[in-house]
């Protein structure tokens, strides 16, 4: 069994939220030094809860600090972007790290519609060129020939080398599913956005329709889940309360950095707000670090999965930290392991 880590580069309250990227150095430190499989991290745009908007540049710097796990992008919002920028991107990405890099991209626009057009101003609304630019990107990416009749087969991605980054789909519903499919890519199901609703028809799609490619003739699936061990249950439950406050106010529009857990239990809830909390503890991977892990491996094993990736958030950066080493010994992370695809 493989854990990887989804950050996102949360802000907290009282703090400025720059202080989240350089968080993020750390904890990548951090896990790379505990076993962890791939470090992935996320991009969103204009939010005052989540500050990572440029992960092809925060990857970089993951890369520089690290030494063995695998660092990707989960995931590059493709339709903002020229197909062949993100090649070029990640070609030099993986020239910095050879054989670390993975390439993850998503079709929502992790932002708001009008910040959405502000980053692309020339998009075609309602036009899903997604399916297109995610073949053109492969074709760069892994130096592939293009079909005679492409208007871009003249065209390589630099720098050229040996290697490539390892591409995925990243989805929450079928549609991403199905696309990994039929091109022969590895998927991620982004589970912890709906707390797993659609999971199971969204896997069995992918690996009944999958269609085997030279570089991945299975395949390859994987979940990001939303998870928080402890050394207590009842610790755990206190710094839960940060991420339901968080969740209840989201769910209502409302954006904003994470506050304390003394604060999210003060804060004056109304009754339907209290009913939505309550339904959310009984679906959290929250607890003591055997009670997470018990909970980990009988999801992989439901699902059929040889790696989970898990997203932690908290108000207090050293129990971030502290999870992610909880878990880390539950499972007994291999640090001397090879880099995994």
């Amino acid at each position: 069994m493989r854990l990887s880590v989804l950050d996102q580069s949360p802000a907290i309250a009282g703090h400025q939220p720059a202080e989240a990227i350089t968080a993020s150095l750390t904890l990548a430190r951090h896990c790379d030094a505990l076993g962890y499989n791939r470090y992935w991290l996320s991009e969103h745009h204009n939010s005052s809860s989540i500050v990572g908007s440029a992960p092809e540049v925060l990857m970089a710097a993951v890369a520089a600090t690290t030494h063995r796990i695998r660092i990707g992008s989960a995931g590059i919002m493709l339709p903002h972007y020229s197909a062949l920028k993100v090649a070029e991107q990640f070609r030099v990405l993986e020239a910095l790290a050879p054989g670390r890099i993975d390439l993850g991209v998503g079709r929502a626009p992790g932002s708001d519609r009008l910040t959405a057009r502000a980053l692309n101003p020339h998009a075609s609304p309602g036009a899903d060129e997604f399916p297109q630019q995610v073949r053109d990107l492969r074709d760069w990416i892994e130096g592939r020939r293009m079909p005679p009749d492409h208007p871009y087969r003249a065209i390589k991605a630099q720098p050229q080398g040996e290697g490539s980054p390892a591409m995925w789909i990243l989805g929450s519903s079928n549609y991403g599913a199905q696309l990994a499919a039929h091109l022969g890519l590895p998927y991620a199901f982004a589970y912890f956005f709906s707390d797993g609703q659609g999971v199971e028809q969204a896997l069995d799609l992918y690996r009944s329709n999958y269609q085997p490619s030279e570089r991945y003739p299975h395949p390859q699936a994987t979940i990001c889940v939303w998870a928080l061990a402890c050394d207590t249950e009842q610790e755990a439950a206190h710094q839960l309360q940060t991420r339901e406050h968080w969740r209840v106010r989201f769910e209502q529009g409302l954006l904003g950095p994470l506050v304390s857990p003394e604060d999210a239990a003060a804060y004056p809830y109304t009754t339907a707000e209290l009913d939505r909390i309550a339904q959310m503890r009984r679906s959290a991977m929250a607890g003591s670090a055997e009670q997470v892990a018990d909970t980990l491996r009988a999801l992989a094993s439901r699902l059929d999965l040889y790696e989970l990736v898990v997203n932690t958030w908290a108000y207090e950066r050293s129990v971030r930290l502290r999870s992610y080493s909880l878990l880390a010994e539950a499972f007994k992370l291999n640090v001397e392991g090879p880099w995994r695809r």
